[in-house]
């Protein structure tokens, strides 16, 4: 098993410290806010604040101007502590986006998280899956009453006395492996992907399921392939809306490729020649999809795969 630390997935480190506030109550969040020192980032329809010139980076708004003056305060959501800064986000839930200044706009957060600075890509991502946790959990799932927001929202909990169910934020764990056999490497492609895609086989882990279990299941449901060792690789935090990707490598034990559960529209063997070469189009390289592939084919290759993308013009 690895542990790199050294090299983060996107979205992925300790870029929120989310202890320091992790007790605030009403008064610390309004104190915070008066003293100008707290920082707001809203999210409109699962979009995240940012400006594109000069370079691309998050877009942190403050308190008490412009469009979000008169914002709920019990409808933020703390996020913790980023650059000696309160940090919160909260939904907006207007049909239109509100008017941005600076240049700023709201942009998809899995398109741009490449461009922008590590820490802010996993800032944003942060505050989409709290966005997302607050919007799925509006009413109780045990007995369908309102839920009010507790923990500075970071909590919520249901109105009904006699029920009180308290909802805390939650991911869905989710395994994703590239299998290799040799020198070359299984990868699938989905019907609504850009012609000529393949990426690694992923998967949701079922109840009563561990990882290494995912991981054979899922490449057996999908591809009809045997697997055999696997070992662990890294993970990424993948807030579409609140997964936890964790990356494997296995072995396979079969070699003859056959569809099972209608997941995929194609999958087959590449080897590192044909990768390399171009063929197939792999992921972006912010997934931990790309990584995987990566890592495989840099240890088996004199030359480098982001060289091999830089050269063809595709990196």
């Amino acid at each position: 098993m690895r542990t790199d630390i050294e090299r983060p997935n996107v979205f992925a480190g300790p870029h929120v410290d989310r202890l320091k506030l992790s007790h605030a109550d009403s008064e610390t969040v309004a104190l915070a806010i008066a003293e100008g020192t707290a920082r707001l980032i809203p999210v409109w329809r699962s979009r995240c604040p940012l400006i594109r010139t000069p370079s691309p980076s998050a877009f942190l708004f403050e308190f008490g101007g412009g469009p979000f003056a008169d914002i709920d305060v019990d409808e933020l959501i703390l996020l913790g502590e980023y650059g000696g800064r309160a940090v919160f986000t909260i939904e907006i839930e207007a049909d239109t986006p509100p008017p941005l200044a600076d240049g700023a706009e709201f942009a998809d957060l899995r398109l741009a998280a490449g461009l922008l600075p590590h820490e802010e890509a996993g800032l944003l991502a942060y505050a989409r899956a709290m966005v997302s946790f607050r919007h799925r959990h509006r009413f109780c799932g045990s007995c369908g009453a309102p839920t009010r927001p507790q923990r500075a929202g970071r909590m919520m909990v249901c109105t009904n006395e006699g029920c009180a169910t308290e909802f805390f934020p939650r991911v869905d764990p989710a395994i994703i492996v590239l299998v290799t056999q040799g020198d070359r490497a299984l990868l699938g492609r989905q019907a609504g992907w850009p012609e000529g895609r393949y990426s690694t086989i992923a998967g949701f882990v079922e109840p009563g399921e561990s990882l290494e279990d995912a991981v054979r299941r899922e490449v057996f449901e999908e591809t009809g392939i045997v697997a055999g060792a696997t070992s662990y690789q890294s993970s990424q935090p993948w807030p579409f809306p609140r997964s936890l990707m964790l990356g494997f490598r296995a072995e396979a034990l079969s070699n003859d490729v056959h569809l099972g559960d209608e997941e995929l529209e194609d999958a087959r063997w590449f080897s590192r020649a044909e990768i390399a070469a171009g063929t197939p189009l792999l992921p972006f390289p912010q997934s931990i999809a790309f990584r995987l592939i990566e890592e495989w084919y840099d240890a088996g290759s004199v030359r480098p795969l982001a060289e091999e993308m830089h050269l063809r013009g595709r990196g």
